[in-house]
Parts: structure tokens; sequence; C-alpha cells
């Protein structure tokens, strides 16, 4: 899947990028980061992906960097909110755990592109852009970790160290976009199925 496929997603917020050559020139830049790395990508790449000049980049992001925090912090927020909705939905510790795993997972496999850099390329941020990021990822750590809390406390779950469990699940989802290939033989839906029940097999999750 394309950075460009990723726009017309309803669950990657592109549409919040405007005008449209900003969201563009946002888009051109998650297909070359992905493709050749945020040190390696130039200002003229980006632009000349966009069909436009260089100097029309400038209009809309001071720098190269301006536009991977865009695309840092639009990407973690999405991170926050799927997790947030799981672990704010009914059900038991089991049941929300689960869909926090799939719906997680099955946005770093359907944008795996997107998720690439959003999760990767975050040391080559700004001291001040990196702290921000920093900080929407500790939010995401904390639902995950309340939510493995609730099912320790409830006696649901085996977790005898619940902020090293919760760092073992978020960074199983996230390589997920490392490796991810459309053209492989699952699905997002079936990774996410995949993984949910993997989850709960290691925090001994008893029916």
């Amino acid at each position: 899947m394309t950075a460009a496929q990723d726009t017309t997603a309803e669950d990657v917020p592109w549409g919040e990028v405007a005008p449209e050559a900003a969201r563009k020139l946002l888009v051109a830049a998650v297909e070359a980061f992905a493709e050749r790395g945020y040190h390696a990508t130039t200002t003229r790449d980006i632009a000349g992906r966009a069909g436009m000049s260089p100097a029309a980049l400038y209009i809309h992001y001071k720098t190269k960097e301006e536009l991977l925090h865009r695309i840092s912090r639009i990407g973690h927020d999405k991170a926050l909110e799927v997790l947030s909705a799981a672990s704010e939905r009914g059900g038991s510790p089991g049941e929300r755990l689960a869909e926090a795993v799939r719906s997680f997972v099955r946005w770093h496999a359907g944008r795996h592109d997107t998720a690439r850099v959003v999760q990767y390329e975050i040391d080559a941020l700004s001291e001040e852009h990196r702290a921000e990021i920093v900080e929407l990822r500790r939010r995401s750590d904390a639902v995950v970790r309340g939510i493995l809390r609730d099912g320790v406390e409830s006696g649901e779950f085996d977790v005898p160290d619940v902020p090293g469990t919760t760092l073992a699940v978020l960074s199983l989802c996230i390589d997920v976009a490392r490796w991810f290939n459309v053209r492989g033989r699952r699905s997002p839906e079936e990774v996410g199925e995949l993984y949910a029940d993997l989850v709960l097999r290691m925090v001994s999750a008893r029916n």
C-alpha cells in the first residue's frame, strides 16, 4: 500500500493537513522517508514526488524536520486514539487488551509505510519535537499498562512485571510495520487477530 492510499483512509487523518499542496508534500515525504530514510531524503526529492518545485515546499514547511514532525504527530495521535478507544470500551481486561492489540496491529500493518516513518525516525526530530512525541508515547504506554494492571487486579492476568510486559506488547505490535508486506498471505485483519491471541497467551489470560 502506498502513502497516497493512506490519504484516503479514514483512520489516517491526512485530511487534517491543509491546503492541498501541503497535504501532497506530506504524502510525498512519507513515501520518500519510508523508501530512503529521513537522512537520505532531500527536500528536492520530496518536492519532485509532489510535482512541485523545491521552493514551493518552503511555503508550507520551513524545514524537512518540520515535515517529519507533522507526520509523527499525526501518527502518534492516531496510535493513542486507537489504544484509548480499546481501553474505554466495555468488557473484561482480556477483551479490552485483545481489541487494543488487534486495532493497533491493523493500523501498523495497513499503513506500514506511514507507521515505519512514525515509529522509527523519532531520533531525527529536534529536541523539542522529540520530547513532544515521547510524551505521546508515554501516554500510549500508560493506556496499555492500565489494561494490564486491571487484568492483574481482577485475577484474569498473571503478569509479574506490568511495565516490562507493556513494553513487550507495544514493541510486538509496532514491529509489524517493519516486516508487513501487502503481497503476503495474511491481511492486516488476520495479523491483528493472530497478535491479539499471542498477547493473551503472553499474559496468561484465563477464560
